[in-house]
């Protein structure tokens, strides 16, 4: 969509830290991120969503708008996201407050899909994001991460301080630029009794 380019441009030129992509991602990208979920899977959290592209492909996977929650710090994406997705809700906030949130519910959170620019975070903030992910998600629950760099992009002590693996899920040549899915998840699920 011609619209979102714009509006994705504009908004990286106001703030490259926090924008960090000129473009909107694709539907390659889009696709490989939202593979795993399914419509069974809980509750949904969209951190950094932007102009919607993984919030559209979510909803076509069969997540119920109810179930989905957006994390959106920009003020201009937000407001798109509100009016596109408007039985969605949609938080205007940093995905570092993450754990303060309270669902709808009660049901358990399966995923997070983050569209965040983490390599271009501090460490602490990169910390603070998966500590309140996790704190949301199921035992077996995952966080999906993109990352346009040649390996994830959350460092392996801040993995590994936090009881966290990555595995590298796909990588599309299709998305500009390339990027490349993450999925990070508990060392050891914990058991149920």
């Amino acid at each position: 969509m011609q619209g979102d380019y714009w509006m994705f441009l504009r908004s990286w030129a106001a703030a490259p830290l926090r924008v960090a992509a000129i473009a909107p991602s694709g539907n390659a990208l889009a696709r490989i991120i939202t593979q795993d979920i399914t419509p069974g899977i809980g509750q949904v959290i969209e951190l950094g969503p932007g102009t919607g592209v993984f919030t559209a492909k979510l909803l076509e996977r069969g997540v119920l708008p109810e179930n989905l929650t957006l994390i959106e710090y920009g003020a201009n994406f937000a407001a798109h996201l509100k009016s596109r997705f408007p039985m969605v809700r949609v938080l205007r906030m940093d995905a570092a407050d993450v754990a303060e949130i309270k669902l709808p519910n009660g049901a358990p959170v399966g995923a997070v899909i983050s569209g965040l620019p983490l390599l271009s975070m501090p460490d602490q903030k990169v910390i603070a994001i998966l500590d309140g992910a996790f704190a949301h998600l199921k035992p077996d629950g995952a966080f999906y991460q993109f990352t346009y760099g040649p390996r994830c992009p959350v460092a392996r002590p801040i993995l590994e301080g936090l009881g966290l693996k990555a595995t590298h899920v796909g990588r599309t040549m299709l998305n500009v630029p390339p990027a490349a899915v993450y999925q990070i998840s508990r060392r050891r699920a914990l058991r149920q009794h």
